[in-house]
């Protein structure tokens, strides 16, 4: 069975190759001409050019996408090159020129240029350098994993809470509902307790609760309010299974909750 780390650098990997055929749509958008130059230098020939531009994304098609996955894989294992990142999409709050220095991918997705008269001041070429950057951080990642000071623990831990909730659900298809919604609620509390040391957010309580810690990441506002009601649901199921004897739990809830943990566990960090 493949350990959560080895999926992650599978799930990076296509990530970077998606990157690199998103530069090199740019580079063809932006430069047709040249772009199939440098391909005949490498010896291609022509229906082996229709065949590597055919296969090309557009860039605006799939950006977005690849920025989303790109911007939670910065934020998760290269927290400090986040708000670069993040600048080279942007558009800077502070702007009140357009230059090429401040030209950002997000000018390129609505196809931006800046003329004076006849004269083509900046064009949409001056995002290729500002995606490229952002390629770089990301491709920066994969050394991470590699690296004795990368903190390998969350990873580690996600393989151990998928064991656990498989576990959980080997219970439920039993019918040990009570100890399969514990099981699940024991690792909802370590993530989201884990999730607060990820953020430095003091847990003053000695034995704080599901609640305890999803109120506090409320209102720190690490999640957002949709995500805080589903688990305070899930937390109501585990108190369900754990605590109230006047009510069984039926399968579906258990059900229900185990999914839902292993839901929160990916998705939130």
């Amino acid at each position: 069975m493949s350990t959560n780390l080895e999926r992650y650098k599978a799930d990076l990997k296509k990530l970077i190759d998606l990157g690199n055929d998103l530069l090199h749509a740019m580079q063809f958008e932006c430069y047709p001409s040249e772009f199939t130059e440098q391909l005949k230098k490498h010896k291609l020939t022509e229906e082996q050019i229709k065949s590597f531009r055919k296969k090309l994304p557009t860039f605006n098609g799939k950006y977005q996408s690849w920025y989303s996955e790109a911007f939670l894989c910065v934020k998760q294992l290269l927290p400090d090159r986040l708000s670069d990142f993040v600048k080279l999409y942007e558009k800077p709050k502070t702007r009140k020129e357009i230059g090429y220095e401040n030209y950002v991918i997000e000018d390129y997705l609505i196809n931006l240029r800046v003329t004076r008269g006849l004269e083509t001041k900046v064009d949409t070429s001056a995002a290729i350098p500002k995606f490229q950057q952002q390629l770089e951080i990301l491709k920066a990642i994969p050394g991470r994993f590699e690296s004795s000071l990368f903190d390998i623990k969350q990873l580690v831990q996600a393989d151990l809470f998928d064991s656990e909730l498989d576990s959980a659900s080997e219970l439920l298809k039993n019918g040990f509902m009570r100890a399969a919604g514990a099981v699940a609620g024991v690792v909802l509390e370590k993530h989201l307790r884990q999730v607060c040391n990820n953020h430095n957010l003091p847990i003053t309580k000695k034995y704080p609760t599901i609640a305890d810690l999803n109120d506090l990441l409320k209102s720190n506002n690490i999640i957002e309010v949709a995500s805080w009601r589903h688990i305070q649901h899930m937390g109501d199921l585990r108190n369900l299974a754990d605590h109230n004897k006047n009510k069984e739990p039926k399968k579906e809830e258990m059900d229900d909750l185990i999914s839902g943990v292993s839901k929160i566990t990916k998705n939130i960090f």
